[in-house]
């Protein structure tokens, strides 16, 4: 069995795949994006996995890719081209390695052409590959920078992509029309650039062409992933809040456990926490009990009275299960709250666990 995701940076295009074992738990991530780490670890623990590699397919240049991050919060390996010129990697992967997870692998194909140090990665029983940018949903990457060379985009492309088995399915780097996903028959039929009768001279001239600006963000990600993501700065980490263990979940919401805020309320700081109770009233004084010292403030009221909210301390919102006190936290982040955080599971897990709690009239 194979765990597989494929996630979107809707800011850059950018797709990025997790592949994993579950009877290890290994997984590997192709292509991640800096700001999407969270994001990411997030998906990883729900899943019950971890990174044991980072691979990207080349030195992009339109993202950051995550991969200094990754290591650095999770301690995952950093793999990239050895002919990508790139520092920081655990490993330089050449042409017909393998790159291991579990009982899988992915096997290395040299794809240069749109960059020199361009890669294809293809699952173990030639099921799917992982192209980059070498080749696109019915396109291709750009071939004018970055040691590009429309020749040997050409034949990467034909000799290690498309004699793949007509099946096999391919995953590139990005799209820019919402598509995700299409075969080795459909691009050897329907690429305009490069299937059909299209021969090197064809393409040669049409990629000679192309006219495209540079990409807005090559100037800083060219450099940054030439160091594989390390910022110039090692503060610039994207550091988790202080204020509480929290963590992100695959939403983007920042948790805390319940036991973990009953800790927190109880420490001598607790007192800056404001718990805010977004069920009804009715709710708030049922059975099910509050947490001591929350304040009432239910969500059909939130967005005309969050300014009754200090801005300045840490919320914690609660409610029975924690869907609502989840919407409430995205209400608050984009009312300008920066420290703000839902109670994992709600009230029903805070029962559950046996933690403190108020009954009856506030």
């Amino acid at each position: 069995m194979l765990v597989f995701r494929q996630l979107f940076d809707p800011q850059s295009s950018t797709y990025t795949y997790l592949l994993g074992d579950p009877a290890s738990g290994e997984a590997l991530l192709i292509d991640p994006v800096f700001e999407q780490v969270r994001r990411d670890s997030a998906l990883l623990r729900e899943l019950g996995l971890h990174a044991i590699a980072t691979l990207d397919t080349h030195v992009h240049a339109d993202h950051v890719t995550g991969a200094w991050l990754h290591k650095a919060q999770g301690g995952s390996r950093i793999m990239v081209s050895a002919a990508s010129g790139a520092t920081n990697a655990d490993r330089l992967l050449q042409h017909g390695d393998q790159v291991p997870f579990g009982t899988r692998h992915l096997e290395v194909r040299a794809t240069p052409g749109h960059t020199n140090g361009c890669l294809t990665y293809v699952l173990d029983d030639h099921g799917m590959a992982f192209t980059g940018d070498s080749l696109l949903i019915r396109g291709c990457g750009r071939t004018d920078f970055q040691q590009g060379s429309p020749k040997r985009l050409y034949h990467s492309v034909h000799e290690q992509i498309l004699a793949l088995p007509p099946a096999c399915l391919l995953y590139p780097a990005h799209d820019y029309r919402g598509l995700t996903v299409t075969s080795v028959a459909e691009e050897r039929r329907y690429n305009p650039r490069l299937g059909g009768d299209v021969d090197e001279a064809d393409f040669s001239g049409y990629m000679n062409h192309l006219g495209l600006p540079h990409p807005k963000l090559m100037d800083i990600a060219v450099p940054a992933n030439l160091r594989c993501g390390q910022p110039d700065q090692a503060a610039a980490t994207m550091a988790d809040p202080s204020w509480a263990p929290l963590t992100c979940n695959f939403g983007g919401i920042w948790e805390i456990q319940p036991a973990a805020l009953e800790e927190c309320l109880a420490d001598a700081h607790g007192s800056e926490i404001q718990v805010i109770d977004v069920r009804e009233p009715d709710e708030f004084t049922g059975g099910l009990g509050r947490i001591r010292g929350a304040r009432l403030l239910p969500l059909s009221q939130l967005a005309v009275s969050a300014a009754a909210i200090d801005k300045t301390r840490p919320v914690v919102a609660v409610c029975r299960s924690g869907a609502r006190s989840a919407q409430a936290t995205v209400l608050l982040q984009k009312a300008g709250y920066a420290q703000v955080a839902n109670l994992a599971g709600g009230m029903l897990r805070w029962r559950a666990e046996a933690l403190p709690y108020e009954s009856g009239s506030a």
